[in-house]
C-alpha cells in the first residue's frame, strides 16, 4: 500500500456541487458556531483520501474516489422514552480548532422533542471522526445508543472483528492479549473501510443500525479508517497509536503438511504524526526453544505509514514453532504472535470416542476449512448440534461423518404440568429432528457442588419428561453433566430413581494445577475455587466405581475435558503443560473405560464476545486454538492423542522398583513419565493468584531418570506430546529411555 500522506487539502468544487472544506479531529468545545450561508449549499470536508458530503436531510456520504457508505440517523435509548431515532437534520459548517468540520443538528419524533441530537463530522488524512452528542434529559441510558449507517455497492457482508493488543505483565510470566477496541470492516472490491469503537455489542448490530454505546457520558464517539489494511492497522491509524504490528499466517490455522515451507506475514504501522525509522524483528521457536528463522529490517516509515513483510521458515515433520514480531521505534515497542504447526497425515477409523463439547461455532475461516480440521485432528464427536445452533448444522456433520449429539437445558423447575410438557415436547422434538446419538439433558445442575441441591426437581421436571418422550427413540439419554465428580449429588440421584433413567454418567472433570494423574481419594477432597475437589483421575476413578458399583452396563461421558491456559496463573496450565495434559487426559480416560471424551473447547474464545481477548476469564482459555485460530501445542497433542488412543485396547497399570516411575500399558504402546517432580505444578506459588508462566518452549521439568527397559527388534519408537518421533536403538534387548514429568508414548518395548 502506497504511505499515507498527513496533508491536509482545502480544495474548491464547482460552483454547482457548492463549497469543499478540509477539517482535522478536535475537541468539540473547541468548535464555533455555523457560519452564514452554510445551509444554502451542500457542504464538503475532505482530507488526502477521504471526503465527507453533508446532503439534504443531515445525511453524511463518505467516499474517497467512489461512494463508500452513508451516515444518516442516530438512535438513543431512555428508561422513560424507550428507544428514540433521528428524523433527518440540519446540516452545516462549524470551525473545531480553527479549522472547517460538519456539524448536523438532528430532528427527533413528537414524542421525544426535548432530546437533542447533534453529530460534529471531522477529517484527517483516510479517516474521519465521528461523533454524536446527546443532551436534555436525565433518564437516557448511554449504553443502548446505535447509529444507522448503509454501505453502498460492497462486495463481501460486513465483518465484526475484535481488535487486541499483545502486552507484557512487568511481573514477567508469558505475554497476553487484551481488547483495543472493535471494528466493523466494509469490503470492495478495490478497497476497504473500517469503523472503530472503543465498545460494542455485534449482538445488538444488524444491516441498519451499529450498536454505539457512549464513550463518555451522553457522547458516543467512533473512527472511520478507508484503506486496504488489516484491522490491527486500521486500528492503529484510528487510535493514532506510536505504532502497531500485526502478524497472521495465510494457512488457515497455521497448519501445515509436513516438511511445508511456512510463510510468516506481518504488517507494521506508523500512526504517529512524524516520520520514523522503524526496527522490525522477527523471531520463530520451536518447541524445543530452538530458533527456527529469526531476521532484522529496519525502514523509515512516513506518517500514517503501512510497512508489510513475508518470512518463510522451514517446517518439521510434525511439530510447532512459536512466532513473534516485534516493531520498534526510540521507545516505543509493539509486538504481536501467532503459531504455525505441521501435522502429519491420518486415515482415521470410522468410530472413535474423542470429540469437541463447545461446537466450532467460530467458522473461521470459513465451515470447508473448519470441517477439514475436525477430520484432521480425529474429531468423532460433537456434543451439540441442531438447525439454529452456532456452528456446523447437524446434516453438514453427517456429511463431515461426525457423529452429533445434543445438550439442552432450561428446565423449568417446578413449573405448571403444561409448561414442563411444552419444554419437553420442545425438546424432544429438537432432539429428534437433530439425529442425535445422545442427549444431555441440562448441564451442571449440581452448582454449588456437594450439595445436592434440586435433584428430585430434576428428575421430575426435566430428565423424566424428556426420557417419556424419547422411550425406544434410539435417543439415549445422559444425565446433566456434572460440575466435577460430585458424590452427594450423585448419591441423591441413585436414591431418587434417576439411575434408572440414564443410558450413561456425564461429568466434567475440571481440574487445577494438579497433573491429571492426580488421584486424591473422594474423602480427602477440599472444596473452594482453588479446591482438590477439581482433580482428574481421582474423580474418574470414582465415577467409574459409581458406575461399576450401580450395574445396569451406563456408559461413562466426559462431556466437557479441559487443560485451561490462562496466562500467569498458578491454579492453569501453561502452554507446555496443557500439551501434555491433553495426551495424558485423554490416554487415563481410556484406561478407565470412558465411552466418550468431549474437549472444551475448539478455540479460545467466548460465544458472547467471539474473538474478544479477555484474558482473566478462564472461560475463555479452554481453546485448543488460540484466539487468532492459530493451533496451541494442545492441539498437536489432541491430534496425537486421537490418533494413539483410537481403537486402542488398555492392557494394565505398568509398575517399576521405584514407584515414582508410571506407565500405562495398551496393546502394542506403553505411554511413560515420572513424578519425581510431584503431581502439583507451580507448587513454588504464593498467595496471590499471579504466577510467572514459562514460555510454551521451556522444558519445566527439571528431574530426568534414565531407565533401561527390554526392548523387542533393533529400535524403540518415542512419540512426545506433540506427535514428534525419535528413534531409539536398541541394544542387548534393552533400550535407554529418559523420564521426566512429560508423558511419552513408547512403541517397541517388551510387554
Amino acid at each position: 500500500m502506497a504511505e499515507i500522506s498527513r496533508r491536509i487539502l482545502l480544495q474548491a468544487l464547482p460552483a454547482a456541487a457548492g463549497a469543499t472544506f478540509a477539517a482535522t479531529p478536535a475537541a468539540a468545545s473547541t468548535r464555533t458556531g455555523p457560519q452564514s450561508g452554510d445551509a444554502a449549499e451542500p457542504i464538503s470536508v475532505q482530507a488526502d483520501g477521504i471526503t465527507l458530503i453533508a446532503e439534504a436531510g443531515g445525511s453524511i456520504l463518505v467516499r474517497d474516489d467512489a461512494d463508500r457508505l452513508r451516515l444518516s440517523h442516530f438512535m438513543i435509548k431512555d428508561t422513560v422514552l424507550g428507544q428514540q431515532r433521528t428524523f433527518g437534520g440540519t446540516p452545516s459548517l462549524v470551525t473545531v480548532d480553527g479549522r472547517p468540520a460538519i456539524q448536523v443538528d438532528y430532528v427527533m419524533s413528537a414524542s421525544a422533542q426535548q432530546v437533542k441530537v447533534r453529530g460534529l463530522f471531522t477529517v484527517s488524512a483516510r479517516r474521519a471522526h465521528l461523533r454524536w452528542e446527546v443532551s436534555g434529559s436525565t433518564t437516557l441510558t448511554p449504553s443502548g445508543f446505535m447509529f444507522a449507517r448503509t454501505v453502498l455497492g460492497p462486495s463481501a457482508p460486513e465483518r465484526y472483528v475484535p481488535v487486541t493488543r499483545w502486552t507484557r505483565d512487568p511481573r514477567g510470566g508469558v505475554p497476553y492479549e487484551v481488547n483495543a477496541g472493535a471494528l466493523y470492516q466494509e469490503t470492495w472490491a478495490d478497497g476497504a473501510a473500517f469503523i472503530r469503537l472503543d465498545k460494542t455489542t455485534p449482538g445488538f448490530t444488524n444491516a441498519t443500525w451499529i450498536h454505539a454505546p457512549a464513550t463518555t457520558g451522553t457522547v458516543t464517539e467512533a473512527e472511520l479508517v478507508l484503506g486496504a489494511m488489516r484491522p490491527s492497522a486500521a486500528n492503529g491509524l484510528a487510535t493514532g497509536l506510536p505504532l502497531s504490528v500485526d502478524t497472521w499466517c495465510e494457512q488457515p490455522f497455521g497448519l501445515y503438511e509436513p516438511d511445508a515451507r511456512m510463510s510468516l506475514r506481518a504488517q507494521v504501522v506508523n500512526g504517529s504524526a512524524t516520520e520514523r525509522s522503524v526496527r522490525l524483528t522477527w523471531c520463530a521457536r520451536d518447541f524445543d526453544g530452538r530458533k527456527a528463522g529469526h531476521g532484522t529490517l529496519t525502514r523509515t516509515l512516513a506518517p500514517g505509514a503501512v510497512w508489510d513483510e513475508a518470512f518463510t521458515v522451514a517446517g518439521s515433520a510434525q511439530g510447532i514453532l512459536f512466532a513473534e514480531v516485534k516493531a520498534v521505534s526510540d521507545t516505543d515497542e509493539a509486538f504481536a504472535r501467532t503459531n504455525l504447526a505441521t501435522l502429519k497425515p491420518y486415515d482415521y477409523q470410522a468410530e472413535g470416542r474423542f470429540g469437541v463439547s463447545n461446537y466450532f461455532w467460530m467458522l473461521v475461516p470459513d465451515k470447508e476449512s473448519v470441517g477439514t480440521l475436525m477430520r484432521r485432528i480425529g474429531v468423532k464427536s460433537v456434543r451439540i448440534a441442531y438447525d439454529g445452533a452456532p456452528g456446523h448444522s447437524a446434516a453438514e456433520l453427517d456429511a463431515l461423518g461426525v457423529p452429533h449429539n445434543v445438550q439442552l437445558g432450561g428446565v423449568i423447575f417446578n413449573g405448571t404440568p403444561e409448561q414442563i410438557a411444552a419444554w419437553a415436547d420442545d425438546r424432544a422434538a429438537v432432539a429428534r429432528a437433530s439425529g442425535a446419538r445422545y442427549f444431555e439433558v441440562a448441564n451442571e445442575l449440581n452448582n454449588p457442588w456437594m450439595q445436592g441441591k434440586r435433584v428430585p426437581e430434576y428428575i421430575r421436571d426435566g430428565l423424566k419428561p424428556i426420557h417419556d418422550r424419547l422411550k425406544d427413540s434410539g435417543i439415549k439419554l445422559l444425565n446433566c453433566g456434572l460440575g466435577g465428580m460430585d458424590t452427594v449429588w450423585t448419591a441423591k440421584f441413585i436414591e431418587a430413581g434417576g439411575w434408572d433413567l440414564i443410558d450413561g454418567f456425564a461429568f466434567h472433570p475440571g481440574r487445577g494445577n494438579f497433573t491429571p494423574d492426580y488421584a486424591p481419594p473422594p474423602e480427602e477432597w477440599e472444596q473452594g475455587e482453588n479446591g482438590t475437589y477439581w482433580n482428574f483421575l481421582g474423580a474418574l476413578k470414582e465415577a467409574r466405581r459409581t458406575i461399576d458399583e450401580q450395574g445396569g452396563g451406563k456408559e461413562l461421558w466426559l462431556t466437557e475435558a479441559y487443560a485451561c491456559t490462562r496466562p500467569n496463573r498458578w491454579w492453569n496450565d501453561n502452554h507446555r503443560q496443557a500439551a501434555e495434559n491433553v495426551l495424558l487426559t485423554l490416554a487415563l480416560a481410556v484406561s478407565e473405560g470412558v465411552d466418550g471424551v468431549n474437549w472444551y473447547q475448539p478455540h479460545d474464545s467466548t460465544i458472547h464476545h467471539p474473538q474478544e481477548a479477555d484474558p482473566a476469564n478462564p472461560e475463555y482459555h479452554f481453546g485448543l486454538m488460540n484466539r487468532d485460530t492459530s493451533v496451541k501445542a494442545a492441539l498437536l497433542a489432541y491430534a496425537t492423542a486421537t490418533r494413539t488412543l483410537e481403537g486402542a485396547r488398555f492392557v494394565r497399570w505398568l509398575t517399576f522398583p521405584d514407584p515414582e516411575l508410571k506407565g500405562l500399558l495398551f496393546d502394542g504402546f506403553s505411554i511413560l513419565w515420572s513424578r519425581k517432580d510431584g503431581y502439583l505444578q507451580h507448587a513454588d506459588h504464593g498467595a496471590d493468584q499471579w504466577y510467572p508462566h514459562q514460555e510454551a518452549w521451556a522444558d519445566h521439568w527439571p528431574t530426568k531418570t534414565p531407565l533401561l527397559l527390554p526392548a523387542e527388534g533393533a529400535t524403540v519408537r518415542e512419540v512426545d506430546c506433540i506427535g514428534r518421533e525419535r528413534t531409539l536403538p536398541v541394544r542387548n534387548g534393552k533400550v535407554r529411555v529418559v523420564l521426566d514429568g512429560a508423558p511419552r508414548i513408547y512403541y517397541g518395548l517388551s510387554q
